[in-house]
């Protein structure tokens, strides 16, 4: 897709926007998103995304989305600094104002402006990128006309700009306003929607399958709530309203591993989720919760079982990986060695389901009573002999994890955000853990990648992100749960309640 050419100026009233390369970051389609107004990037921006454009991670592939978009509008140094016309009417200008330079020994300000010299007065280390970029948003207020706006991600730079008499603004696109963010970070009581139905009308739903209640037909499709007594609000049902006023009563409340353990829901959102888990015709789930909620258990215990029984070829895991230190690429190892230390708590619920529960001690206590009763007076006992479980491993290969026999026979599988571009997954059920790191554009790669009779799970932290360039409303979880939500096959559960420990969950409430 090509640029119109700059066959008109931008008017006169047009606003000004600069972009900082944290927004190109998260989102490569951002310079388009601003109607018609002119948008600017920085030379400046173009040196650090050539640092990022050789990362195996998702900042380095729109770091290489952000290169290509921009060659196919860009084709004259003419082009670059008049700027291109866009589809929507706006247009697109590369800031190429020499207004600082660099003579050998460092960079320096050419500009006398009034606020060259304010920048020059508090903002001196033109070494720094963010300096330079700050020096492009004030070359462009000295030369144009109309509001100039710097468009960052980056709250320091925000406040630096600000103190230069510069208005500056996070990148609010993709933003969500979504009540349950706050509600789900530390609320320790669980708080459902509930419908007030009369005694008779509940008395019929516990009898039957499911039942049509005008009142719940503004409800969203798929959507858990608490049908209640309304004479006696302590009698409630749990139900899920699936569409056009049809409220049906919940499925499941246990999982059973083939092999493994049973477990049972300890709490209402958690049978709200296994619900949703287990139902065909769900095929995207969105899951907020806190530490300790249950969120990956649940979900990878419900998603083995349904690969047991035949619903499902296969299970794929996935996690955001943050680039805070080296990348993937320099882990050692295949794909699955170098994320096993990102979907280690994937495993971990493994080992819990798949590891049977040893002998009850009181049998072993029997059998030694049983053996002393039979030696004679005066008799030591036979010593005793090692069990073949607690045998010294020295010499012999290393004891196989309950999951490893999953892996080796392809029914779990681990997968890099990275390298799920362009596949196609059908027929199998993919968890992406840590959720609330991904961007949205992340989130719809990974959804837009599920084939037939597949289903994908986001399950996220709100209160725990890490990714510098989202925040609780601009993360991919939040998106694809609020631009998805109305849809027929999608679900949204929230977990209130911590079940790993009482000290896990006063944890997570007050620290």
């Amino acid at each position: 897709m090509s640029a119109k050419p700059a066959s008109t100026a931008p008017a006169s009233t047009a606003k000004h926007y600069i972009l900082d390369t944290n927004v190109l970051i998260h989102d490569p389609q951002s310079p388009f998103q601003f109607q018609e107004n002119v948008v600017w990037i920085p030379i400046t921006v173009f040196e650090e995304l050539d640092r990022f454009k050789g990362e195996s991670t998702t900042r380095g592939a729109h770091a290489r989305d952000v290169h290509r978009q921009l060659s196919e509008r860009f084709h004259t140094p003419l082009e670059m600094e008049k700027g291109v016309r866009l589809e929507n009417g706006g247009w697109l200008r590369v800031c190429v104002s020499p207004v600082a330079r660099f003579d050998g020994e460092g960079w320096h300000l050419v500009s006398e402006s009034k606020r060259f010299q304010t920048l020059r007065d508090l903002f001196p280390d033109m070494s720094s990128a963010d300096n330079r970029i700050l020096a492009a948003a004030v070359a462009v207020a000295d030369a144009e006309e109309g509001p100039v706006i710097l468009v960052t991600k980056d709250i320091n730079l925000m406040l630096k700009a600000r103190a230069l008499g510069l208005d500056a603004q996070d990148y609010r696109t993709d933003r969500v306003e979504d009540g349950d963010i706050r509600r789900t970070i530390r609320r320790t009581e669980e708080e459902y929607e509930s419908l007030d139905i009369p005694a008779h009308t509940l008395q019929a739903f516990a009898s039957q399958e499911s039942m049509v209640i005008e009142s719940a037909a503004k409800l969203p499709n798929n959507h858990y709530l608490l049908l209640r007594n309304q004479e006696e609000p302590t009698h409630a049902i749990p139900a899920v309203h699936v569409a056009d006023g049809e409220l049906r009563k919940l499925h499941r409340d246990h999982i059973v591993i083939r092999g493994g353990k049973t477990l049972t829901a300890l709490n209402l959102g958690q049978r709200f989720l296994l619900d949703a888990l287990y139902d065909p015709n769900i095929t995207l789930i969105t899951v907020y919760g806190k530490a300790g909620t249950g969120k990956t258990l649940l979900t990878v215990g419900a998603s083995l079982e349904q690969v047991q029984t035949g619903d499902y070829q296969k299970i794929l895991i996935t996690r955001v990986i943050m680039p805070t230190g080296k990348d993937i690429g320099f882990l050692p190892g295949r794909i699955e060695e170098k994320m096993a230390p990102w979907v280690q708590p994937a495993f971990d619920a493994l080992e819990v389901l798949l590891t049977r529960s040893r002998k009850p001690e009181h049998f072993d206590h029997k059998k030694q009573s049983q053996r002393k009763s039979q030696q004679r007076p005066g008799q030591q006992p036979p010593p005793q002999q090692p069990t073949p479980s607690f045998q010294s491993n020295q010499g012999q290969a290393k004891p196989m994890r309950p999951w490893e026999p999953l892996m080796q026979s392809g029914v779990l599988e681990v997968e890099a955000i990275t390298h799920i571009r362009g596949r196609s997954i059908p027929n199998s059920i993919f968890i992406v853990d840590e959720s609330q790191q991904l961007t949205p554009h992340e989130a719809k790669t990974l959804i837009t990648r599920m084939g037939k009779g597949s289903k994908i799970i986001l399950i996220g932290d709100l209160g725990q992100i890490d990714n510098p360039y989202v925040d609780a409303h601009t993360n991919g979880l939040v998106y694809a749960r609020n631009r998805l939500q109305s849809q027929p096959w999608m679900a949204h559960i929230n977990l209130f309640k911590g079940e790993r420990s009482e000290m896990a969950e006063v944890a997570a409430n007050l620290m």
